[in-house]
């Protein structure tokens, strides 16, 4: 079982769609129960809120790889339209038809939360925030569409609209009648990623202050301070140790200046230093880059959120450190220190820059093949095939299907330290190493088998499909 934010809901290129490709169904599949394991489902549209490689592939059949200047206005428009029509699936046509859940899904993580929408939403308040909608030809993207989301996450049954995702994982825990006292085999906690994302996806720095802990009060807030972070987590690990489970696995918080949702600009501040002068659109130059008219955050507040995050960090790993005093057995995965090792201008790139204990990640072989091989770049195209990028989707912050591949790899390794087994599908226990099929990745994951050839190596495309669609503030901004 899984609680957590997007990275765990399965959200890629700006929408919630393939959850069988999230990194809790991957771990299902290779635990040999897959066809199990509940997980909800967004088929309609390309997902919630806007899923931009199907925009991008639908303008592409329309216009071709390139768009002259002649066509811009008709793109424009078509664009619009095609969000209108997402945006009347979800909001008067057959999404918004909630499906009744008969049982708790395994995959409980809804896309935008942080610590506090975990420990206070339900059904119920979701329902009573998802307002009238207005079909505004300006404004196209799913009103309330987190919120919408969440209703095929939360158990819906009139008697359990008051549950929050906590208590929905205790309530599985407790009505599995063949291990009483450990209900769930494995539970897995990610969250805390939103509780800085937004630095990045609104290039605005705004520290918690005085209601951070109200569902209302936290909206204006992108970043939390390391103290409240804190007491946040301390709610909701002690919301956790009430669940039955045997093991339980915490999971770090990615710096998430590291996205390349936010680019950084020319050179570094200095030799050995991580962070450049400042951060912007992935597909603003350098040479066309301006501070004073281009959303930026600065290299200082880049750091200074980078080390608020090592302190949420230091933070989940006392948590988890106290459980194991306490005869708890809680382990961690180190997703901060794995998004490091990846990180392609940061440290790649840079060996100054590189702190004495980093080393590269070594990429499976499956994907050591790959030409070229992924890495931790925007993704980009000539056209024909990828030239750059693989690990994140084309919303510049979400991995790609072989990028959830890695994370849940990393978690089958803390699996098996803990003594899971995975099985075959007959049934049979399967021998360390227990590896992801990474082959059966690649072949489903179309950014990297087959990008939308109007992505090209400049990212033209989606920096017009941002300034004149307002893309990415529609698909990333879960607050609002």
């Amino acid at each position: 079982m899984t609680i957590g934010d997007s990275l765990t809901h399965g959200f890629q290129s700006g929408a919630i769609f393939n959850t069988d490709l999230s990194y809790p169904a991957i771990i299902a599949h290779e635990l040999g129960w897959g066809e199990s394991f509940r997980y909800p489902s967004y088929n309609g549209h390309g997902g919630l809120p806007l899923n931009i490689e199907l925009l991008l592939r639908d303008l592409k059949d329309r216009f071709g790889p390139n768009l002259d200047g002649w066509e811009v206005p008709l793109a424009l428009f078509h664009g619009r339209q095609f969000m209108d029509e997402v945006e009347d699936y979800w909001e008067r046509g057959p999404g918004t038809v909630v499906p009744q859940l008969t049982s708790i899904n395994h995959n409980l993580a809804v896309y935008g939360w942080d610590l506090r929408d975990v420990l206070d939403k339900t059904a119920k308040t979701c329902l009573q925030d998802i307002g009238v909608p207005r079909d505004d030809w300006l404004s196209q993207v799913t009103q309330d569409n987190g919120d919408r989301a969440a209703l095929r996450v939360l158990p819906s049954a009139a008697a359990d609209q008051s549950l929050t995702l906590l208590d929905a994982a205790a309530r599985l825990g407790d009505e599995r009648d063949s291990d009483p006292q450990h209900g769930i085999e494995t539970l897995i906690v990610f969250l805390g990623a939103n509780n800085a994302l937004q630095a990045v996806t609104q290039l605005k720095v705004v520290w918690s202050d005085t209601g951070y802990d109200d569902l209302h009060g936290k909206r204006p807030y992108t970043v939390w301070t390391p103290a409240h972070f804190r007491a946040e987590l301390g709610a909701v690990a002690n919301r956790v140790r009430q669940i039955k489970a045997r093991h339980v696995i915490w999971c770090t918080v990615p710096h998430v200046t590291i996205a390349p949702v936010a680019r950084g600009v020319a050179t570094k501040t200095g030799l050995g230093s991580r962070y450049f002068p400042y951060y912007t659109r992935p597909w603003i130059s350098d040479r066309e880059f301006n501070p004073r008219q281009d959303p930026h955050i600065t290299g200082q507040q880049a750091e200074d959120v980078d080390l608020a995050i090592d302190l949420y960090n230091a933070a989940i790993v006392d948590e988890v450190e106290r459980a194991r005093r306490a005869g708890a057995d809680w382990y961690l995965m180190d997703t901060a220190g794995l998004m490091d090792r990846l990180a392609s201008r940061r440290y790649i790139e840079d060996p100054l820059a590189r702190p004495p204990w980093w080393q590269p990640y070594p990429l499976p072989a499956q994907l050591q093949a790959l030409l070229p091989e992924p890495n931790s770049r925007f993704l980009a195209s000539n056209g024909n095939q990828r030239t750059d990028g693989g690990l994140f989707s084309l919303d510049g912050v979400h991995p790609t299907t072989i990028g959830y591949g890695i994370v849940a790899q990393e978690l089958i390794t803390v699996m098996r330290r803990a003594g899971v087994e995975f099985r075959q599908a007959d049934g049979s226990v399967r021998a360390d190493p227990v590896t992801v099929d990474f082959s059966r990745l690649i072949r489903r994951d179309t950014l990297i088998n087959n990008p939308p050839g109007n992505l090209t190596s400049g990212l033209d495309i989606l920096g017009w499909a941002d300034q004149t669609l307002d893309l990415l503030r529609r698909t990333l901004c879960f607050r609002t």
